[in-house]
């Protein structure tokens, strides 16, 4: 049943409408645990759509395997997705640094607000981010290391290729996950993908996740995948930066392992046709993050790598 959790007038006689999907189990069946789906904070981040549109249809095509309340909000952000931008329009605030909100304050506090207290209660929630236009992201969830003992093994049924787990940073505190983790909401943040665009297998394989999630937690009685079992790693992490401005040409393919000093690609000058750097591995590791936007200046981010801390 779609629901509007939240609306804000707007001139011109418009109106700012936060809206969600609840899906439940038959009539006569216990709403069972609740689950929430959100994605859409950031507007220039659409991964989260093509899931939220498959887990629609698969949910609402066998309503008989459903034991549980699916919560899908698919725009947090409605304004940013509808004028392609990453923050706010207008306010130019970045929503995922809002939360948890104040009721009685600007705009953007207040639906923050009410996202927060309309999810809160829920068993499990997951926040579904992309990546930038100019990074591709293997499919991972991040975890604040507070809260690694309870997020931990709920990420592992997600059927992503990475955990990592981080250290506490001031800026996370005002994010819908840290939020929702401090009054004892657990949410998972999950990055994958691109900017801007649709990752078809990372959607479907996040998809295959959620349902087994959901089966391990008693929701789900469908048909479900194997999953794989992702690599854990903390803060070993190496970042690769471009030394010059050029075009990045990569030599390999994202998600794959590296050597220490394997050339990963060059940053070539179009005008002279030299190579301003040639882009090595500092380390042996996972490069599970790469440039995807080929423009590139002093500084700018090209890589990460994660280089030690495998767990399983």
């Amino acid at each position: 049943m779609k629901e509007t959790i939240v609306s804000v007038q707007l001139p011109v006689q418009e109106a700012l409408e936060i809206e969600r999907n609840r899906l439940t189990p038959p009539v006569g069946q216990d709403g069972g645990k609740r689950i929430c789906i959100v994605t859409g904070i950031h507007g220039d981040e659409l991964e989260g759509q093509y899931l939220a549109y498959r887990l629609n249809r698969v949910l609402q095509a066998h309503p008989e395997h459903l034991h549980g309340t699916v919560d899908i909000y698919p725009a947090i952000n409605p304004l940013g997705i509808n004028s392609i931008t990453r923050g706010v329009p207008l306010f130019d605030l970045d929503m995922n640094r809002v939360f948890p909100g104040s009721e009685n304050s600007s705009m953007v506090e207040h639906i923050a607000h009410e996202v927060v207290e309309d999810i809160r209660g829920a068993d499990i929630c997951i926040d579904i981010h992309a990546s930038n236009i100019f990074l591709t992201e293997l499919p991972q969830v991040r975890i604040n290391e507070m809260f690694e003992t309870e997020l931990v093994p709920l990420a592992k049924e997600l059927n992503i290729d990475f955990i990592w787990v981080h250290a506490a940073a001031t800026v996370l505190e005002s994010t819908l996950a840290h939020s929702l983790n401090s009054i004892g909401t657990k949410c998972l943040v999950v990055e994958m993908g691109v900017g801007m665009r649709l990752t078809r297998a990372y959607g479907d394989q996040l998809l295959e996740g959620i349902l087994n999630l959901m089966k391990t937690q008693g929701m789900w009685s469908g048909d479900t995948q194997p999953v794989r079992e992702p690599i854990i790693g903390r803060n070993e992490v190496a970042f690769l930066n471009a030394e010059g401005a050029g075009i990045f040409i990569s030599e390999v393919s994202h998600n794959c392992m590296v050597e220490q000093g394997q050339t990963l690609g060059v940053i070539a000058d179009p005008l002279t046709g030299q190579d301003v750097q040639v882009v090595t591995a500092p380390e042996k590791g996972l490069l599970f993050t790469l440039r995807d936007y080929p423009v590139v200046y002093p500084g700018s981010l090209l890589g990460r790598i994660l280089t030690g801390g495998f767990e399983k």
